[in-house]
């Protein structure tokens, strides 16, 4: 009996002291939780404020031209200068050319990532500038690994063109930038937002298990103890009645 009482003793002790030691992990898990999962998806991903692909007229284009180098995919979409090819080299680099000639067409300028991004934009704001970043210095809001224009708009939307092939490679909101950098707490990541297999995370999510076992070995010794005190509680004698005592 002492043993057991031992035994559970230092179970209680240990799980007040994981509880301390979890308690603020657990709070940012379910805080950042409970937020994600109240967000549609739709909403965070901005595509109310994306505006739908615009058709290609009947032409006849021409093939982009390629100059001996090898490709893996060359798609043929409206742009708002034009039909383009966006090409994929094999090597890794992609390109557009003009559907019409099949010239690669050079980078980007300021000038035309504005009027792409206005139309990749189905918002009411007005756009208040673009900012051009390398491919090895993106945003943490892009993440892509490719040189794009960042245009932002009036109501805080940021939309990226890729300042190569003029695709929109991203459409970020403040409501996409809070449920990021909730993800972040939630997988505890704040610097890069896509590791969750990294030894913090794994070490908090051990002892929360631990912390959960022993507090259900607890609720054993809660039930023993009630049991303990119900079969160590006096017996309530009942009078006799009246005719037993006439008898």
């Amino acid at each position: 009996m002492k043993t057991s009482q031992g035994f559970f003793r230092k179970t209680a002790r240990f799980h007040i002291w994981l509880g301390w030691l979890i308690g603020i992990p657990l709070l940012l898990w379910t805080i950042s939780g409970l937020f994600m999962v109240s967000q549609p998806i739709e909403k965070v991903r901005g595509n109310h404020l994306k505006a739908p692909p615009a058709a290609i007229a009947p032409f006849t284009p021409a093939p982009p031209s390629l100059k001996g180098r090898a490709i893996t995919s060359a798609s043929l979409v409206q742009q708002a200068d034009g039909p383009v090819w966006v090409i994929m080299f094999q090597d890794g680099g992609k390109k557009r050319a003009s559907g019409t000639t099949g010239d690669i067409l050079p980078p980007l300028t300021a000038i035309k990532a504005s009027a792409f991004a206005q139309n990749a934009y189905a918002g009411e704001a007005a756009l208040k500038g673009v900012t051009y970043f390398a491919a090895d210095a993106n945003p943490l809001e892009l993440r892509r690994g490719r040189p794009a224009w960042q245009a932002v708009f009036g109501d805080d939307t940021h939309i990226y063109i890729d300042a190569e092939t003029g695709e929109t490679l991203a459409t970020r909101s403040g409501l996409w930038r809070t449920f990021d950098f909730m993800w972040g707490l939630h997988i505890m990541d704040l610097q890069t937002r896509e590791d969750t297999s990294h030894p913090v995370l794994i070490l908090f999510a051990a002892l929360a298990l631990i912390g959960t076992l022993f507090g259900f070995i607890l609720l054993f010794r809660k039930r023993k103890s009630l049991r303990t005190k119900k079969s160590a509680a006096p017996k309530m004698e009942t009078a006799p009645s009246p005719q037993t005592v006439r008898d």
